[in-house]
């Protein structure tokens, strides 16, 4: 079945901003898990926050910080679509949100190096 509608940009968009919000929902109980150690095994915590260091790890982290600037980003879009009058422009609304969280997250992992 030829679906093309999966070929506009604002469908990638709409597809990035849904796969940035489960891969947020699925981090966040291992934040809080990882947070909790603090308080129940403080040696554990140490053992990961050095970890952290690698960088692997880092990369990762700015996969992460990209992800939830694309969600905020890609929020606020869908919510200026939905109580703004229509614009023609929500492609450039959408490469906006893009390059906005790749400015956030690559100043992040610089800032992280």
């Amino acid at each position: 079945m030829i679906r093309p509608h999966r070929n506009h940009p604002l469908w990638y968009a709409f597809a990035l901003h849904r796969g940035s919000g489960l891969i947020l929902a699925v981090f966040l109980p291992v934040h809080f898990w990882v947070l909790s150690l603090a308080l129940t095994d403080p040696k554990a915590l140490d053992g990961l926050l050095h970890w952290t260091d690698l960088t692997l790890v880092k990369l990762a982290e700015y996969g992460l910080v990209f992800l939830l600037a694309v969600h905020i980003f890609g929020g606020l879009r869908l919510m200026a679509l939905e109580f703004l009058p229509w614009s023609p422009r929500q492609k450039t609304y959408a490469a906006a949100a893009l390059a906005a969280a790749f400015l956030i997250s690559t100043s992040f992992f610089l800032s992280a190096v």
